[in-house]
């Protein structure tokens, strides 16, 4: 099979981790470990979250003040290639005989699209509320409280195109393991005036990123991996219970978390609607399991919702 495989952010660092390059490289070596059966025996298309090391790159542009804070495009741009270059190795030493390469991947987003005047999306630094306003007013931020501080919020609007999907194409067909469209793609739009694609102040979500990917590159199967084995319906009620498979309408019917789970239900209900083939979301230790169907929740048209032990 040709499967686009999305590493949640748990690949590369844990909630509460320090930023360490060398927390991030043992994170992500155990990703390429996980992901090395299915390398072996199928196409491989990687992408991947980037929100905290977005966050990094954000607090060292802060610190230095000589210049004007770089952009959230070039940003995302700068952690794709920091990520991809720590995957594309990790990979390599797993599968030396596999080529794997890297491609920093555009996703075209609408002008209009109405995220632009709702922005919802943190990133970056967290600030006291005065130092977070001052911001604002001199920068043309948007901030909103987040826990006991204050942080930017960003448009994030729905991906597009994926402006490099048949260059991906090429390179999986030639039997390369290609890692792309990280943190849900450099942020893109066109210019209404020359028609050219210029940069958006913008983080497009990973999950919805990775189900236009698979479809643009003729994927057979959406693998969303995460830090735990099932969805659950009811998730953080005693009436928990995790869902080993359903179809799109089914889990239309239910409710998820909106930071977390709700955006993986929602690409993989995307995926299978727009391509009538599957998805899963599962844990990605088990990455090997979900895509033998005996872990993760798998979502197609013609399953009928299953629910694992409570």
């Amino acid at each position: 099979m040709r499967i686009v495989a999305a590493l949640g952010g748990n690949a590369l660092l844990r909630r509460g981790e320090p930023l360490e390059a060398s927390i991030q490289r043992e994170r992500v070596q155990a990703a390429a470990h996980a992901l090395a059966p299915l390398a072996r025996r199928h196409e491989l298309v990687v992408t991947h979250g980037n929100g905290p090391q977005v966050g990094l790159l954000a607090l060292q542009s802060e610190a230095y003040t000589a210049v004007h804070p770089y952009p959230l495009d070039v940003l995302v741009a700068e952690s794709e290639g920091m990520i991809g270059y720590l995957l594309e190795q990790a990979l390599q030493n797993e599968i030396p005989e596999r080529e794997v390469v890297t491609v920093l991947t555009e996703v075209v987003v609408d002008n209009d699209d109405p995220a632009f005047a709702r922005p919802t999306k943190p990133v970056g630094p967290v600030y006291a509320e005065s130092t977070a306003r001052a911001l604002a007013s001199e920068r043309g931020w948007s901030v909103a409280s987040d826990g006991s501080g204050y942080r930017r919020v960003v448009a994030s609007p729905e991906p597009g195109e994926i402006v490099q999907a048949d260059t991906i194409k090429r390179l999986v067909e030639t039997g390369a393991i290609v890692i792309c469209s990280g943190g849900g793609g450099i942020p893109t739009v066109l210019d209404c005036r020359s028609g050219r694609r210029v940069g958006a102040e913008a983080v497009i979500d990973k999950d919805l990123s990775a189900a236009l990917l698979a479809q643009e590159v003729g994927a057979d199967f959406l693998l969303l991996l995460t830090d735990v084995e099932f969805v659950q319906d009811g998730w953080g009620t005693g009436d928990a219970h995790a869902i080993a498979g359903a179809t799109p309408a089914q889990l239309r019917g239910m409710r998820f978390a909106a930071g977390s789970m709700a955006p993986k239900v929602e690409a993989a209900c995307r995926f299978v609607e727009a391509t009538g083939k599957a998805a899963a979301i599962g844990s990605l230790l088990k990455a090997d399991e979900v895509i033998a169907g005996t872990s993760g929740t798998h979502v197609s048209e013609s399953v009928l919702i299953k629910e694992s032990v409570r």
